[in-house]
């Protein structure tokens, strides 16, 4: 019997969440009209055809390769995707998957289908596009917002003579449009964006997020013109078409292009402006001479920019270095990251900013990732404290290993006895003895065979059992990378290896000025695939373990 994948998707505000429904109604009945077994269904819900990093058609693949089932059913070939490559990709893979695809609206897919319709949806795509672009434009020259709301503002919603909705229109909101002067007068008296932003957040006023302030909103980018200070619109200017917004097709996050500047509109709403022109000139006149001081800065920053995407073709370019700990030293007050301020020294970054913590120790950088070194071979190499956490661990691990096996052999025992009482009632069957109770109970054993067999499919993998000598093999290499970290020449190694296997540094200030409480955090489960790796032929660290807890630095200058 065919066993086949429904797979839904609706992608637009206008479409009702029902619509997934709706879909997946039609398509069981076209199944069972055909006689086929409905095995999974998938669905996306809100998500743009135009990119296969849905989680819905990403498990239809991983399950198709599986073999789970014979056959995907949609509503038409734009439900699985829009964008040519993505459909022709989705087609091969499912080909080689052994799985055919068949559309209400096209019938079975092959690849006349694919050619055309993938051009047909790339062509609508585009189309769409354009034409939203040239609504938008005609907006906004006829001087009403484009897109987006500002802080200082609020949305109007008012509708037109045939009841249609009339976009575009803001009105001031005067608490707001005050402060957004009172940054612009500390700004112009000297005061840096960090510290307005901290004396925002002491003073209790929600940013544009509703959230609490931080020096990035405030300066922006004055390039792009992002950021309160070089927001046009608060001098009754509305800029637009700065910069155009693509879809990596690797990761499917956005990234922002800036066009030429002859391409940007401008319209002027005068009713909108909320800094006097003489404030908004001294602003720009400040990051004029704080641009002219730094210069040399800038430009080496650009330069060494330009030098790691030559280098490695972008990939992390514009990460700015980082030490031994950066990334993983988090306050103990208040939970926050730790970064580099000033004199080589470690702050938090919760009370730089303004938002909330009290603690306002600093740790020399030196200091700190000395007493990390000095715990790490006298705290967590220990032989007593390691051969005890590796013990206490290896038997919990061997324990539910057992019981997986355990509970898994029962399961195959139980489906191999309904395997076998299915077929007994099969062979009476043939041999002319049915009866309506052993169509039921064939019935029900088929059921239950299902619910067997998914069970083990899904089934957790087992853990490797860990042998009783690991406390020592751990105890030799943290020895090695200790030794290693004073070496130049296996130091780059060598840190990202600690940094593997640290988790966190947690650093709390004790009530003697100066003196701190380091705790070290790792989990065992990582620390024992690192063991297992670095005893490997050509062992090589990874480069960015801790990439998703890296924190950005923070200036005490400009």
């Amino acid at each position: 019997m065919t066993r086949v994948a429904l797979y839904a998707r609706y992608s637009s505000d206008n479409q009702r969440d029902a619509s997934i429904e709706d879909q997946l109604r039609q398509c069981r009945e076209r199944a069972a009209r055909e006689g086929w077994t409905v095995a999974e269904t998938y669905s996306d819900r809100a998500i743009s055809g135009a990119s296969l990093i849905r989680s819905g058609i990403q498990s239809l693949l991983t399950d198709a390769q599986a073999g789970r089932f014979d056959l995907v059913l949609s509503e038409a070939l734009d439900r699985i995707s829009r964008d040519q490559e993505d459909v022709a990709g989705v087609f091969k893979r499912l080909r080689f998957a052994g799985v055919s695809i068949v559309t209400l609206s096209e019938g079975e897919i092959n690849e006349l289908h694919v050619g055309l319709k993938g051009t047909m949806n790339a062509l609508f795509l585009k189309d769409l596009a354009l034409k939203t672009h040239r609504g938008i434009r005609g907006r906004v020259e006829a001087g009403k917002i484009g897109g987006g709301n500002a802080y200082g503002y609020r949305v109007v919603h008012q509708l037109d003579a045939r009841g249609a909705p009339i976009r575009g229109e803001r009105e001031i909101i005067a608490a707001q449009a005050e402060i957004v002067r009172r940054i612009f007068r500390e700004y112009v008296a000297g005061k840096g964006p960090q510290r307005i932003a901290a004396d925002l957040n002491r003073d209790g006023i929600a940013s544009p997020t509703g959230k609490r302030w931080n020096d990035a909103t405030i300066r922006g980018n004055r390039i792009v013109g992002s950021g309160i200070l070089n927001c046009e619109l608060y001098i009754g200017v509305i800029r637009w078409n700065r910069q155009k917004k693509l879809k990596n097709p690797d990761t499917g996050r956005f990234a922002y292009r800036l066009n030429p500047e002859s391409e940007w509109i401008r319209s002027k709403a005068p009713a909108l402006r909320i800094v006097p022109q003489e404030l908004w000139d001294a602003a720009k006149a400040r990051q004029d001479a704080l641009t002219a001081l730094y210069q040399k800065q800038i430009d080496s920053s650009r330069a060494a920019t330009r030098t790691m995407m030559a280098k490695n073709g972008g990939l992390n370019a514009t990460h700015r270095p980082r030490t031994l700990l950066s990334g993983l030293v988090l306050c103990g007050c208040c939970g926050g990251t730790y970064a580099r301020r000033g004199q080589d020294r470690f702050a938090c970054t919760n009370h730089v900013l303004g938002n909330g913590c009290d603690n306002a120790r600093t740790i020399a950088r030196t200091a700190l990732e000395a007493r990390v070194l000095a715990g790490l071979r006298k705290r967590m190499m220990t032989p007593d404290m390691a051969a005890e956490a590796m013990r206490a661990y290896a038997e919990e691990t061997n324990r539910l290993n057992r019981e997986r096996r355990q509970t898994e052999d029962a399961t195959r025992c139980e489906l191999a006895e309904t395997i076998k009482a299915m077929a007994e009632i099969v062979r009476v069957i043939e041999q002319g003895g049915w009866h309506r109770t052993l169509s039921a109970r064939l019935t029900e054993l088929e059921t239950k065979q299902d619910s067997l067999t998914a069970r083990l499919s899904d089934a957790p993998q087992d853990t490797l059992d860990i042998h009783p000598g690991i406390a020592e093999t751990y105890r030799r290499r943290i020895e090695r990378l200790t030794a290693a970290l004073s070496h130049p020449d296996d130091a780059v190694e060598a840190a990202d290896a600690l940094r593997e296997i640290i988790d966190r540094v947690v650093v709390t200030p004790s009530e003697t000025r100066g003196s701190y409480s380091i705790t070290l955090q790792g989990e065992l489960g990582t620390i024992l695939d690192w063991i297992d790796r670095t005893g490997r032929p050509g062992y090589k660290p990874t480069p960015d373990a801790a990439s998703c807890r890296l924190s950005a630095s923070v200036k005490t200058r400009a």
